[in-house]
């Protein structure tokens, strides 16, 4: 347009490069800030005038679908659909209830993109969500009726029952994850990441994607066992102090 070219020619003009990357990206939510981009900096130009209390209903929808408390947490990306493709084959689920079925949750499920991933891998599982958005939680239910979804924490949750806990959170949440599984899941089941590592622990699985993003999974490890001091047997004028476990 300050070219002189007019409104009808230039618009279409602006817009070819950010729906050509929409097209080829993957991902919903990205192609949604693409096609938003354009729109919005206009809007922040002064060519489109907006009254001042409708800035705050993107602000009120946003608080919304995130409450201040998931910040620290991976916002909404979504897990492809063929993401985990394969994954069933390479875990060994030594546990299970009586009917064998496995018990998995999805960390921060999201709208349930995942759940419908693992799904397809264990159609049999008894498949668990929690979200801290009760909207994305809602959203989720309703979506993904065969899976028990939850609005929570899945920081202050307990994992004990669950043979495998999927996560797509961010890379500083993975040593904080590591932690709490082997804290409290039992020995043999899986911590299973999409595209972040745990630092320091080389994952015993691992899957390839199409699109580049690795899936990781790691075996629980036995917990050590608590050792008794001073020992049974041990004469106390021997008594050393005993070292730091590590």
């Amino acid at each position: 347009m300050a070219a002189g070219l007019p409104s009808a020619l230039a618009l279409p003009l602006a817009l070819w490069l950010p729906l050509w990357m929409a097209w080829r990206s993957h991902s919903l939510l990205r192609r949604a800030l693409l096609l938003t981009g354009f729109p919005l900096a206009l809007v922040l130009q002064g060519q489109v005038v907006m009254p001042p209390w409708l800035w705050l209903a993107p602000l009120s929808l946003l608080l919304l679908m995130y409450p201040v408390r998931a910040w620290r947490d991976a916002p909404l990306f979504p897990t492809a659909h063929d993401a985990l493709k394969g994954l069933s084959r390479l875990l060994v689920l030594e546990a299970g209830d009586e009917s064998g079925a496995p018990a998995i949750l999805d960390a921060g499920c999201g709208l349930g993109h995942a759940l419908r991933a693992l799904r397809h891998e264990w159609p049999d599982a008894r498949l668990q969500g929690v979200e801290r958005s009760v909207v994305l939680a809602a959203l989720a239910a309703c979506w993904r009726r065969d899976a028990q979804i939850r609005v929570g924490d899945m920081w202050r949750e307990s994992w004990s029952d669950l043979d495998v806990v999927y996560l797509f959170q961010r890379p500083e949440s993975m040593p904080r994850a590591w932690h709490k599984a082997c804290a409290e899941m039992r020995p043999g089941s899986w911590l299973v990441s999409l595209e972040f590592e745990v630092p320091g622990h080389a994952p015993e699985v691992r899957l390839d994607n199409p699109d580049g993003r690795p899936v990781m999974a790691w075996r629980i490890p036995p917990r050590p066992r608590a050792t008794q001091w001073p020992p049974a047997q041990a004469d106390k004028s021997d008594m050393r102090r005993p070292q730091a476990a590590c």
